[in-house]
């Protein structure tokens, strides 16, 4: 199991429209085989930046979904949104209380 934690930074007047489509696509990427939790955050001091933190039971499940339909629909709708490039990492837990 790993996590993969995305940054993305929006267009201030994109942001209603990226909550929005999270709303319709937030059960699909969680139901997507492989993925075992979704999580979106918001910055408490920037409020247009927003982090998705999954978690995935191996790194193919995670690559699944890259290449996968769901993503290509959801990506085209909100990569156009962003004000930067999105920023992702892949991260082991080396600890857990």
């Amino acid at each position: 199991m790993f996590t993969r934690i995305v940054k993305m930074e929006f267009e201030k007047e994109n942001i209603p429209d990226f909550l929005a489509n999270f709303e319709v696509v937030k059960e699909k990427i969680r139901s997507f085989p492989g993925c075992l939790f979704l999580e979106l955050y918001r910055d408490k001091n920037d409020e247009t930046i927003f982090f998705t933190y999954s978690r995935w039971h191996k790194e193919a499940a995670l690559e699944n979904y890259r290449n996968s339909q769901l993503f290509k629909e959801v990506w085209s709708v909100t990569k156009p949104m962003f004000r930067k490039r999105a920023e992702a990492w892949s991260v082991d837990t080396v600890a857990s209380l």
